[in-house]
């Protein structure tokens, strides 16, 4: 799986399958183990996503701020 080709949103609804498919009692171990390492990676890239929109709105709160118009919180 490419990082910089999925939206979050893609990612995450990836990794909801991914649980819903560890939870199947018929799951054999191989595939359980390769199910959870691409859920480990899927996480890294929603973390990452995440950390890059809170920084994006930190820097334009920041701006707005700096520009004299007030912000209720």
């Amino acid at each position: 799986m490419k990082e910089g080709n999925d939206t979050f949103e893609t990612s995450l609804r990836r990794l909801e399958e991914i649980a819903r498919l560890l939870d199947r009692e018929d799951l054999g171990l191989e595939n359980a183990v390769s199910l959870y390492e691409e859920g480990i990676e899927l996480s890294k890239i929603c973390f990452t996503r995440l950390k890059e929109a809170e920084i994006k709105i930190t820097t334009l709160k920041k701006s707005l701020e700096n520009s004299g118009t007030i912000i209720e919180e």
